[in-house]
Parts: structure tokens; C-alpha cells; sequence
């Protein structure tokens, strides 16, 4: 019985454990930080460097974070140059406070986003970390010269276990590869690259309208993704554009593009919704859309028009630039298409027909396939199960 019960407790912790890392856990950094004012320049670097996107989206990572008076010593270096050296205070490793005190030899290396992204040359993007007596902590980066002195270890300012570490440190890492000055972008012309590929009527659009122009070119060089439809679109929507106020037709113009860059990859692995330009210049409005994907297509729901990527116009980052096969129009323009209300329950009657030949049917059924999205999970739950009672075996007879 003792063991029956061990073996039950064993099973039981083993599925919640499970059942956690199949669910996953999110976090944001931005509002993590956003609660601790003194963190309140780093916040703002990680979003103008398009950095808290980047930690956002990883499963398991530590941020160094330096608090407002230790920002100041980055005020002389341009926002690239910047990123990197704030990617260097990101790792790519679970660093919690027990976790430090406790390193093997007192001493450890870990990988930085700067080094994982590849920005670093060799081993440049490594940071050491090294425990002394009295339970003193200090990070310093692998290229560090020798009179830089190491950033200790502060405080913990928040720990997700093994999700997320955000540990508060004395300093900016000291790194020469990572100080030194990032080439500034290629020059783009939007409107001749938006006219050579698929989007000439969109690029005249934007033209004329003087406040959205300069506001994709003041954002493209930090970081954008413009999506613009293709020249049958424009001229479908024409009639409708037409007859949009100045201020509309502004609203629409900015809703296409996405402060933040998105490689076609990144648009295909990460859903969810995002915010505009047109969502900066309205501060009472939403102005966001869907971005989801339908195996390899990438399709934008605004809840009014649902708007598919056709092609790749430009895509270097900062900037990144898709054809898409319909104008998006915002639902705070134009009437929501509400989804379809279900199909009405068949009559007894037909029911009772339906029955009548379901026996040589059964496997080929609607209800069999109106329950095929829930085949994954079910697989997915039965899997589980079968790996816990596994272990739990082992762990008993261990």
C-alpha cells in the first residue's frame, strides 16, 4: 500500500509537472520591468532596440538588469551599437538567485543573446560569471580589457523558475566587440522599392499623404514591417478610400505598418496580435489585426477583411516589406464581419435517417471529423500519461 501510495503521489506530481511544460508559461519583460521605476531607461532601450520582442519570445532566459543612473553611460552610443551591447545582458540560460550561489567550482560562462544571434565574432559574446566567499556574485564579459572592472550582483527582481531571471546588476558589461560602432542601414527609397515589385498604386498613396510619409521613413531605419496591397487591391478599394475623410485616410495609410521588424519566419512562428502606427497616432483606438498562418501562408485578420501575404517585397532588416492581396481595413473604420452563427440542429426526423446509415459509416462520420482538432491534445494527454506512469516506475524502483 505504501508503495501504491508513493507511486500515486510520484504519478500525480509528475502530471502536473507535465501538464505545465505542455501549457507553457509566458511573461513580458516590459511589464516586469515596468513595475521597478529605477529599471525605467533599460525598459525603455529593450523596446526601442526591439530587444524585449526578442526576450519575449525565448523559453528560458536571464536579463541583467542596470538600474537608471548606470543607463547613463550608454547615452554617447547610437541605438545599434546599443542593442548590442544590451543584448550582451541578456543569456541565454535559468539564472536564478539560488542557481548563482551555488555554481559549480564557484564559476560558470554562459552564452548571451549577443553571442547566440551571432553578432559577436568567436567566443566575444560569452559572459563569465564567478562567485566569491561571502556570497558575492560578478559578471563580466569575455573580451572585457583588464582594467574593466566586473558588474556584481545585486538583487533578484524577479524569477519565473527555469522560464525567466531578471537579476539586477551594479553595471553595463564592459565589452569592446560589443561597444564598437554598428555600420548605420543602407539607404531605402520606399517609394522605388514599393514601385518595382507589386505596389506602385500603394507607394503613391503613401506619397501623398506628407504625415504618413514621414512617419515610415522616420520608423523604417528602428525597425518596421509594411505590408502593402498589391495594385489590385488598391484600385478595388479605391471607391471606398475615396470617401474616408483626411484623417481616416491617414489612419488607414499608418495601420499598415508595424513599428517592429518581422522576418517572414518570425510572421509565420509568431502569432498573435500587433499594434500599428496607427495605433501610436490614435491613442484612444486599438488599430491592431491578427497576424496568423495557414501552414505556409501568412494571413493578417483585421476582424473586418482577413488579408493573405502574396510576396516578399524587401525584407533587410530593420525593414521588412510583403504584398498582401487585400487593403486592410480596421474595425474602427468599417463594420465587423461576425463569424457565422452555427448550423441549426437537424430535425428528428432527419436525425432518425442519419442514424439509420451511420452503422456502415462510423468511422468516416461529420461528428469524426468535427472532433479531428481535438485528436492532437488527446494524443498528446494519452503520451503524457503513459511517460509519467514510466517514470514513476523507475523513480520506485530506484
Amino acid at each position: 500500500m505504501a508503495a501504491a501510495a508513493r507511486l500515486c503521489v510520484v504519478a500525480v506530481a509528475l502530471t502536473v509537472m507535465a501538464a505545465a511544460a505542455v501549457e507553457g508559461k509566458s511573461y513580458n519583460i516590459t511589464k516586469i520591468l515596468a513595475a521597478h521605476p529605477e529599471f525605467s531607461k533599460f525598459n525603455e532601450m529593450l523596446s526601442k532596440t526591439r530587444l524585449a520582442y526578442d526576450i519575449n519570445r525565448r523559453q528560458t532566459i536571464t536579463v541583467l538588469a542596470v538600474d537608471n543612473s548606470a543607463m547613463a553611460s550608454l547615452d554617447h552610443f547610437t541605438l545599434p551599437t546599443i542593442r548590442h551591447i544590451l543584448s550582451l545582458h541578456i543569456l541565454v540560460d535559468y539564472y536564478g538567485s539560488k542557481k548563482l550561489h551555488a555554481l559549480s567550482h564557484g564559476a560558470t560562462a554562459s552564452s548571451s543573446m549577443f553571442q547566440a544571434t551571432g553578432s559577436a565574432p568567436g567566443t566575444t559574446g560569452y559572459v563569465n560569471i564567478t562567485s566569491h566567499k561571502g556570497g558575492k556574485i560578478d559578471f563580466i564579459s569575455e573580451d572585457a580589457d583588464e582594467s574593466a572592472k566586473p558588474s556584481r550582483y545585486v538583487k533578484s527582481v524577479k524569477e519565473i523558475p527555469y522560464d525567466i531571471s531578471v537579476l539586477q546588476v551594479s553595471s553595463v558589461l564592459s565589452s569592446s566587440e560589443a561597444e564598437a560602432p554598428v555600420p548605420p542601414p543602407a539607404p531605402v527609397n520606399l517609394t522605388e522599392l514599393l514601385s518595382k515589385k507589386y505596389c506602385k498604386s500603394f507607394a503613391s498613396l503613401l506619397a501623398a499623404n506628407a504625415d504618413v510619409f514621414r512617419a515610415v521613413n522616420e520608423t523604417k531605419d528602428n525597425g518596421l514591417t509594411l505590408f502593402c496591397p498589391v495594385d489590385a487591391a488598391v484600385a478595388a478599394f479605391m471607391p471606398s478610400y475615396k470617401n474616408l475623410t483626411t484623417k481616416a485616410k491617414t489612419a488607414i495609410l499608418l495601420y499598415h505598418a508595424v513599428p517592429d521588424y518581422f522576418s517572414l519566419q518570425l510572421l509565420k512562428s509568431n502569432n498573435g496580435m500587433v499594434t500599428t502606427l496607427a495605433t501610436a497616432s490614435e491613442s484612444k483606438k486599438d488599430y491592431s489585426y491578427d497576424v496568423q498562418n495557414k501552414g505556409e501562408t501568412v494571413t493578417l485578420d483585421t476582424r473586418v477583411v482577413n488579408s493573405a501575404v502574396t510576396a516578399t517585397v524587401g525584407d533587410a532588416e530593420p525593414l521588412a516589406v510583403y504584398a498582401v492581396n487585400k487593403f486592410l481595413k480596421p474595425k474602427e473604420l468599417f463594420k465587423v464581419v461576425e463569424a457565422p452563427a452555427p448550423a441549426p440542429e437537424p430535425s428528428k426526423k432527419h436525425k432518425a435517417a442519419a442514424d439509420d446509415t451511420s452503422d456502415e459509416s462510423s468511422d468516416d462520420s461529420g461528428d469524426a471529423k468535427a472532433h479531428k482538432g481535438s485528436a492532437a491534445p488527446a494524443a498528446l494527454a494519452r503520451w503524457v500519461t503513459a511517460a509519467v506512469v514510466a517514470v514513476a516506475a523507475l523513480m520506485l524502483m530506484a
